[in-house]
């Protein structure tokens, strides 16, 4: 459960995460956590990842492991998690299994992206979009959204429209909590 959003406006781009983890029905409020972001930073891309808690370790791990990957456009970031699949697999032992019937195996994470190339979510069967003005992912996204839709013609920053989505999730989704992390980017011209 979780709250993360994506933010594009001008020149400026943000990525914003609430701190809350939970599993099953108990929460691990931030203060007990002595790792609670859920935003990671990869060179001038920064990272957030929805979905079991232990994606966020796998996620970081690989990452550091790792210093030829590119999240830099739609086609490069499927390019990178089409490289990272047999990675998860083989060395992390993901499961790769959901329904019978999907087209493709699962990554089983779903993360956004922000860096100076655009904001971007990739999906759990490696979907990439790319966002004009703002996306969310996690339990709390349809209020993040429904905040977002609100305050983005008013709003003067990306990070006002972030800060104002993530505590509208933290407000009304029981797996969304503060303080946040909001990290911005200048975007590519």
């Amino acid at each position: 459960m979780t709250t993360i959003v994506v933010v594009r406006k001008g020149d400026r781009a943000a990525i914003a995460a609430d701190s809350l983890t939970t599993f099953g029905t108990t929460r691990l409020a931030p203060y007990y956590d002595r790792s609670p972001h859920k935003i990671a930073a990869y060179r001038d891309s920064f990272i957030g990842v929805a979905g079991s808690a232990a994606h966020q370790l796998v996620l970081e791990n690989i990452l550091a492991r790792n210093a030829d990957l590119d999240f830099h456009g739609k086609d490069a970031i499927y390019e990178t998690f089409r490289k990272l699949h047999p990675i998860l697999k083989d060395e992390a032992f993901l499961n790769p299994k959901e329904e019978d019937d999907d087209p493709y195996e699962s990554s089983q994470m779903t993360l956004m992206i922000a860096n100076p190339a655009g904001i971007f979510a990739v999906y759990s069967m490696r979907e990439v979009f790319e966002f004009d003005r703002f996306w969310a992912i996690g339990s709390g996204r349809d209020f993040a959204l429904g905040s977002m839709f609100a305050t983005y013609a008013k709003a003067k920053s990306v990070e006002a429209v972030a800060k104002l989505a993530i505590e509208a999730g933290a407000e009304f989704d029981t797996g969304t909590s503060l303080p946040m992390d909001l990290r911005t980017v200048t975007l590519a011209a």
